[in-house]
């Protein structure tokens, strides 16, 4: 018989202002206790997401302290299964939900749920030694230079020349390849997790439908949440950090670029999920949720998903670094000068759904973990062996970008969110709405009416996105970032005000 909400609540435990444990027994088979990271007004809305489900009323989705607790149940998770601010219902995991495996525990798993099917979605950041002022009285065709550059929505072809042969050698190379066919600044690498390859991958463990959805759309954006923002720096908070960056003054100009794998990560997920279906049964592997769908990392689907999926993570690289070139290529043609003289060096790329193996201190002892991050920002704190020299002093760079209208943040890693979240912060805002809710509760004119008053230039593909993509539809990005500093996971270095804005 289902437990009422405050039978449910008996598992649920605060134990600071901003962090609650959930005990084990909350869902069958725990392994480890679950966490999640709230200020108080986000901890109404995860405690109101698990109400209505005792009442069941969440429409079929899990709500995000049933998955956090469902992760905790899967074989080999070390320490705890940790939801960050910005949490919300996914597949599998939650968005925003990370958890790390013991490497060598043979019952280990990996799972495409913990991951994402937009395998290596993330965000970089470009300064510019342009103002506001500079850009301002261009800035409607500045716009329009980037949405006429960089191809967006649904089905969008890329413009980037790649036939067969290149797309193995990019699945192979990541950044490497971009930065062999000139679409790179050797910088650029030297500023991006992992420099921008992933060495696990192999694309022979990418199918050739992947290949075949993935070969057009190099260099594309595609739809949903993703964007490439015209923003300014807003406010400096940590001075030295931000000067690291090459942010100096307020109304610096600097380009996001939000997008992921495409259809190819996409298909990457899904063919793993198929092939780890049957891996359960073989291996007796139980899980609470069917979208936990997962293999031990040592087994053959394991290391088939492993490697596909650095592959996948190699081509989002290779894809932001194509819209990359063509942001520089935008900007020098409005400008009339070579990037170069625009200063439009890379500040940090960082990836939001992806599994990496990596090194960690758990119970006193240094661990090889397979640290799954969905939705999650990896922030290594300063002194970091794998954060570039530039950013030693201060921890590596986290990009947080905000909704459509709304603010973006440059936080840091520290120290105490290595020894609490195995470096890990939150990605974003979070959704609050479903796209469906967004489209049926939104006005479309009056959405872009509030961009107007805010005086932000937008071009989009799809007039639903307006709808799906409004801040309404999500939570406060500064109250997730807020709770992420208060809970020392990591550091406010510069928050961002967007001023143009393309979307598919």
């Amino acid at each position: 018989m289902p437990r009422t909400f405050d039978e449910e609540m008996e598992f649920l435990h605060r134990q600071t202002p901003y962090s609650w444990k959930i005990a084990k027994g909350f869902v069958p088979n725990m392994k480890v206790e679950g966490e999640f990271f709230v200020n108080k007004h986000l901890e109404n809305l995860m405690l109101e997401e698990l109400r209505h489900s005792c009442q069941g009323s969440t429409g079929g989705f899990l709500p995000g302290v049933k998955q956090i607790a469902n992760v905790a149940a899967l074989p080999g998770i070390v320490k705890s299964s940790i939801g960050l601010p910005d949490i919300h219902s996914g597949y599998g995991f939650a968005i925003g939900n990370m958890a790390a495996f013991d490497m060598d525990d043979p019952q280990a798993i990996i799972s495409p749920g913990g991951v994402g099917f937009d395998i290596n979605c993330g965000v970089r950041l470009l300064r510019t030694n342009l103002s506001e002022t500079d850009v301002n009285p261009v800035k409607e065709i500045l716009c329009q230079s980037l949405f006429d550059h960089i191809p967006v929505g649904v089905g969008s072809k890329g413009v980037i020349p790649m036939g067969a042969k290149d797309l193995e050698e990019a699945l192979e190379m990541g950044m490497d390849w971009s930065l062999r066919e000139g679409y790179a600044w050797a910088e650029d690498k030297e500023h991006c997790e992992e420099y921008g390859r992933m060495l696990q991958a192999e694309p022979s463990k990418v199918s050739a439908r992947a290949k075949k959805r993935g070969l057009p759309q190099l260099g594309t954006l595609g739809a949903g949440n993703h964007y490439a923002e015209i923003q300014v720096v807003d406010e400096i908070f940590d001075k030295y950090a931000a000067n690291k960056m090459g942010l100096e003054y307020k109304g610096q100009v600097c380009v996001m670029i939000h997008c992921g794998s495409r259809g190819l990560g996409h298909q990457v997920a899904t063919d793993a999920l198929v092939a780890m279906e049957k891996a359960m049964n073989r291996d007796n592997i139980i899980v609470n949720d069917r979208q936990l769908a997962c293999a031990h990392i040592g087994s053959q689907e394991g290391q088939d998903y492993l490697k596909g999926m650095c592959a996948a993570g190699n081509y989002a690289w290779v894809n932001r670094s194509s819209m990359t070139f063509l942001t520089r290529q935008a900007f020098g043609k409005v400008f009339k000068c070579s990037p170069d003289d625009l200063d439009m060096q890379m500040i940090y790329d960082v990836s939001h759904n992806i599994a990496k193996i990596e090194e960690h201190m758990v119970d006193g002892k240094q661990k090889r973990l397979l640290v799954h991050r969905k939705g999650a920002t990896r922030a290594f704190p300063p002194h970091h062996p794998l954060i570039p020299v530039d950013y030693q002093l201060t921890g590596q760079p986290v990009l947080i970008g905000g909704t459509m209208g709304t603010c973006s943040y440059v936080l840091t890693g520290t120290e105490q969110g290595m020894e609490q979240t195995f470096g890990t912060t939150c990605h974003g805002a979070g959704r609050a709405l479903s796209r469906a809710k967004s489209r049926r509760k939104l006005d479309f004119q009056e959405v872009l009416d509030k961009l107007t008053d805010q005086n932000i230039s937008i071009r989009v593909a799809s007039p639903k996105l307006v709808m799906e993509e409004a801040p309404e539809s999500y939570k406060d990005v500064t109250e997730v970032v807020n709770t992420c500093q208060a809970a020392g996971i990591s550091k406010k270095a510069v928050r961002l005000r967007p001023i143009a804005v393309i979307k598919g």
